[in-house]
């Protein structure tokens, strides 16, 4: 569009295509606005992945030495990883691999098959008696529908019968991706001997092993030619039932006496004794199942087939079995938008009420008119875009709308102020469009790209916040568009022709009203005294600086969700058993406050993930995490209350962690000190002292470390030259002790589609107690006969290990945790600023390092791709101003008023006492563009009336007051319309920074401006109109 194209005029006079527009605009937004997909947050991918490697026996140190850390070192040759970290344990390994977030998960399916082929290449170098390496790629899926499956009475079988039958209903669902089922029991047949008997036959163990072994495995027989044909052979053989196995001959060759397995054993069906996980749902044992969405699927519409698939199923359901819902991601969603959308609907219908009141009626409704066609066009250009609505794209739509209002307020301020001074409606919006059209669309331009660091950064928060920047680009631009378009056309509907009286001597003050003689004389005096008027803002800078040290920090809020968590842990090494003993104790106490809907339990790891924020613990026995649902918010902190003052009544020794449901990212603990070192016993040391500082602060909770206290190990001494006599070996020992403690599994037993193992073992009374191992017989090959253990084994001793190894990047690293009160108003910044001179002060060995994590880890990384690309953006800003107006000086006019937002940001943060977060920061980035743009503005207008004539000192002076209105408009639309983000714990900090600082921003603005620019441009002219 050149300056020869009239457009305001086009389509003033183009009717027709005025109307195109608008109903365009219109009814292909809410077609779109429909079709537009729902989620509670944006996509967002976890670029992790879990490497899993068994080497059943080993210990601790033996796995971390033979198979963590070779493995770790071939991981971090790839060039995707950014940190690797591993937990070792007796038989196994856990790394944990994350990758850069720079990639996009368009990306992460080639990444991790270039993580197996490394994985797979390296296995032959791996020790004998590891399992394969398993590459977990979907450790980080999001299961957004979780259900708890529970049935009274029902057996295990039964109820994992119907857990499978609904399994395979709900996974053929058009947008369900997956269908995972978690906390089922791992059913096994149990072959118990009797020992006495094996001893009395003199039936060797390791011979009844491979029979069993060798019995029921599948292998190929062959065919044969018999003509044309070829035939297989498939001979039979194969256990089909228990009783066959019972039946199994296991006397040696040419033993006369004929013996059958059922003779020295007994023979049955049952679950693990100590199975890994237990699930359990309001009292009863459960089995979860958990449903995760296609990417792009609306979940608000595909929550509602899943809820009739499952009416559907009632009818299968059998009697006295339930189906509740842990988590139910759409109904949340459709919250959370319906929530969001309501918001924005009260910011639009607040801003036009301002409007209305402040600029007349038809004015107002003209504006708010042009509002809505343009956040209705900006859902067609999102529904183009894939954009989807949730809680980051419409929190951008409501950031947005003061600044929709702003083209759309100069533009029709200019057309009232033009037919004012007795011009024709289209001879006015042909004169402000002509004007401002290209100030304004650098001014736009400059508050995008405020925005720029957030959409464009590469890192994990462009992933997250992208929508933001994207939705701002649509509908600021779409703004500008329709201010200078069809904005013109409805003016000249609306507003009445000014009746130009020919006889009037001079032309109309439009700015002769009370608003406009006070400002006047306002900035007047501030121009009579300029550098008065500065230092005065500068001491107000000055004051906000200092003020805002005692701003409170944090990174994310706590949900609005009435769900918390609570984590217990026994002492590392207890049975999975005593730690579920404790668990249904916690459950009971719970499910008696009223204000409860339901408590799920999940022993020995986390759930499945069913939300993005979940930071879902691995396997550890000891470990069990209860996650709790109120009835409304309010009911979370008396409810809370009552759980850590039970639990530090009735289990003081226990380890407890109340937890509220996390909006950002998610952390171990809010604190975390990272001491990294070759020396178990080194950094054990380091870590007490650090947990003695933090557990001497009165306001720090939950301070334990994640190595965890050393367990008991018995030690049988291996006499190898007494073994070497009688042929025995040290796995023979080996397999006796796990089959008399524990069990061993033998062989795979086939029942339909199941394949359930086959575990030998001792009777319970023999298993549970440790004294019958001076009892125990070994089988001797060279004697043919059974010896006492205590041949072989010369002595027991009792001894302390590390039940765990942490690594991070290779390196042993032991992190000390920590976390605030959250049932106080306090933050976790708040105890990190005082904990944090107090660490480093602990003295460290050489080859020993302290470093951090948790939530400060997190905010710089979150921050860090924007503070990198923040210097590009404001360069890039600063030239757009300087060449808008060809001059430094007036670029650092209008420059100057951002630095002083902080006077307004600062009084507001320390009057709500909100703590400053994350968005607030987004929030400066916003505010930055709104007065850079309010100042373009202004500037602009200064310029005008120079060349119209005016004296330097009345261009000042008649410039600002002409822009008074449209600037606080501006600001009272921005100020108001945030208003409803103040209850959305996700948006209140960006709203206090933008309500607060944009309010003082107007004054900066409209006195500020003026200031710099009689300061700067080093005029001595000085004629007051009169």
């Amino acid at each position: 569009m050149s300056d020869g194209f009239d457009i305001a005029r086009h389509f003033v006079k183009q009717k027709t295509t005025s109307w195109l527009f608008a109903v365009i605009l219109f009814v292909g937004g809410l077609i779109s606005y429909f079709q537009l997909g729902q989620l509670e947050d944006p996509e967002f991918v976890l670029k992790q992945a879990i490497v899993i490697t068994q080497y059943p026996g080993a210990s601790p140190v033996q796995v971390e030495e033979e198979v963590t850390h070779p493995l770790e070192n071939e991981i971090q040759k790839l060039a995707y990883v950014d940190n690797v970290k591993s937990i070792t344990s007796a038989g196994i390994s856990q790394i944990i691999v994350e990758m850069k977030s720079t990639y996009r998960k368009t990306e992460l399916r080639q990444i991790w098959d270039e993580l197996r082929r490394k994985i797979n290449d390296y296995q032959p170098q791996l020790p004998a008696g590891t399992t394969a390496p398993i590459v977990k790629d979907d450790f980080g899926d999001v299961f957004g529908v979780l259900l708890a499956v529970s049935g009274e009475g029902y057996s295990n079988d039964e109820l994992n019968d119907y857990v499978d039958y609904i399994r395979r209903e709900l996974v053929l669902i058009k947008g369900i991706g997956k269908v995972t089922v978690v906390g089922s029991e791992q059913e096994q047949v149990v072959i118990e001997m009797s020992q006495n008997r094996m001893v009395s036959l003199g039936i060797s163990t390791d011979y009844l092993y491979q029979l069993l072994a060798q019995q029921n495995v599948v292998s190929n027989a062959g065919f044969v030619r018999v003509g044309d044909e070829k035939i297989r052979f498939d001979p039979t053989g194969e256990f089909e039932s228990v009783q066959e196995l019972g039946d199994l001959v296991i006397s040696p060759p040419g033993q006369s006496k004929r013996i059958i397995l059922s003779d020295i054993a007994k023979i049955y069906k049952d679950y693990d004794e100590t199975p890994s996980h237990i699930v359990r749902h309001n009292g009863a044992p459960s089995i979860y199942v958990g449903l995760s969405f296609t990417s792009g699927a609306n979940v608000v519409d595909i929550g509602e087939i899943v809820s009739s698939k499952l009416k559907e199923l009632e009818l299968q359901r059998p009697y006295g079995m339930d189906i509740s819902t842990v988590y139910n991601q759409p109904k949340e969603v459709e919250q959370s938008v319906s929530g969001f959308i309501q918001s924005l609907v009260e910011a639009v219908v607040i801003v036009i009420i301002v409007l209305l009141l402040f600029m007349g009626v038809k004015t107002g409704l003209l504006i708010g008119g042009i509002l809505l066609l343009t956040v209705l066009g900006t859902f067609i250009f999102m529904n183009i875009l894939d954009l989807q609505l949730h809680r980051v794209s419409l929190g951008a739509l409501i950031i947005a709308l003061g600044m929709l209002v702003d083209n759309a307020i100069v533009i029709v301020e200019g057309i009232l102020v033009g037919m004012h001074r007795k011009m024709s409606k289209a001879d006015a919006a042909s004169l402000i469009v002509r004007q401002t059209k290209w100030p304004l669309l650098a001014a736009t331009f400059i508050a995008i790209i405020a925005f720029a660091p957030i959409g464009l950064s590469p890192d994990a928060t462009g992933e997250f916040a992208g929508s933001l920047f994207y939705v701002l680009l649509i509908s600021l631009l779409l703004s500008w568009v329709t201010a200078i378009t069809i904005t013109p056309f409805y003016a000249s509907i609306l507003f009445k022709e000014s009746k130009v009286d020919n006889d009037a001597d001079e032309e109309p003050d439009p700015y002769a009203g009370k608003l406009y003689v006070g400002y006047k004389s306002l900035l007047m005096k501030a121009l009579d005294f300029p550098k008065t008027t500065m230092l005065s803002m500068f001491l107000l800078f000055v004051a906000a600086v200092i003020g805002f040290g005692s701003v409170k920090q944090s990174f994310f809020p706590a949900s609005n969700l009435p769900m918390f968590y609570i984590e217990y842990r026994l002492p590392q090494g207890s049975d999975i058993r005593a730690t579920e003993e404790t668990g249904i104790a916690l459950e009971n106490a719970l499910m008696e406050q009223k204000q409860v809907e339901f408590v799920s339990n999940t022993i020995g790891r986390g759930a499945a993930r069913f939300m993005l924020t979940y930071n879902m613990e691995l396997n550890y026995s000891n470990y069990g995490q209860l996650i709790v649902r109120v009835a409304n918010k309010d009911d979370l902190e008396p409810l809370m209350t009552f759980a850590r003052q039970y639990i530090s009544d009735n289990y003081p020794t226990i380890e407890s962690k109340l937890l509220r449901v996390e909006i950002g990212p998610a952390q171990a603990s809010k604190i975390e000190a990272r001491f990294s070192g070759p020396d178990p016993i080194v950094l054990r040391g380091l870590a007490n002292q650090a947990k003695n500082i933090l557990s001497a602060e009165p306001d720090a909770r939950n301070v334990s470390d994640n190595w965890k206290n050393m367990t008991k190990v018995m030690r049988p001494k291996f006499d190898a030259i007494a073994a070497r006599e009688v042929g025995i070996t040290k796995s023979a020992v080996d397999d006796l002790l796990l089959t008399n403690f524990v069990g061993k599994t033998v062989g795979v037993y086939r029942e339909g589609t199941e394949r359930l193992p086959i575990v030998v073992r001792m009777p319970e009374q023999q298993r549970n107690v440790i004294d019958s191992i001076e009892d125990m017989q070994i089988y001797s090959p060279v004697l043919s006969q059974y010896v006492p253990l205590s041949k072989v084994i010369s002595d027991f001793t009792m001894e302390f290990e590390d039940p765990i190894i942490n690594r991070r990047d290779r390196k042993r690293t032991l992190t000390v945790m920590a976390d605030h009160d959250i049932l106080s108003e306090k933050t976790a910044a708040q105890l990190f600023a005082k904990v944090k001179p107090k660490l480093e002060k602990i003295e460290l060995p050489i080859g020993y390092e302290l470093n951090w994590g948790g939530e400060f880890e997190a905010s710089k990384k979150a921050q860090a791709p924007i503070f990198s690309a923040l210097p590009l953006g404001f360069a890039l800003m600063f030239i757009i101003t300087v060449l808008l107006f060809n001059s430094f000086k007036l670029a650092t006019v209008i420059w100057t008023t951002v630095p002083l937002a902080i006077i307004g940001v600062s009084f507001g943060f320390l009057t709500t006492g909100i703590a400053f977060g994350f968005m607030s920061l987004l929030g400066l980035l916003s505010l930055s563009g709104m007065l850079i743009k309010n100042g373009i503005v202004l500037v602009e207008q200064i310029e005008l009336e120079k060349e119209d004539g005016r004296t330097f000192y009345n261009a000042i002076v008649h410039a600002a007051v002409s822009r008074v209105r449209p600037v606080s408009m501006a600001a009272i639309t921005t100020v108001l319309g945030m208003a409803p983000l103040l209850t959305d714990d996700f948006f209140k900090s960006m709203a206090v920074v933008i309500m607060f600082g944009l309010g003082f921003a107007t004054v900066l603005t409209l006195i500020v401006v003026p200031v710099m620019y009689l300061l700067l441009m080093k005029s001595k002219v000085k004629t007051v109109e009169n």
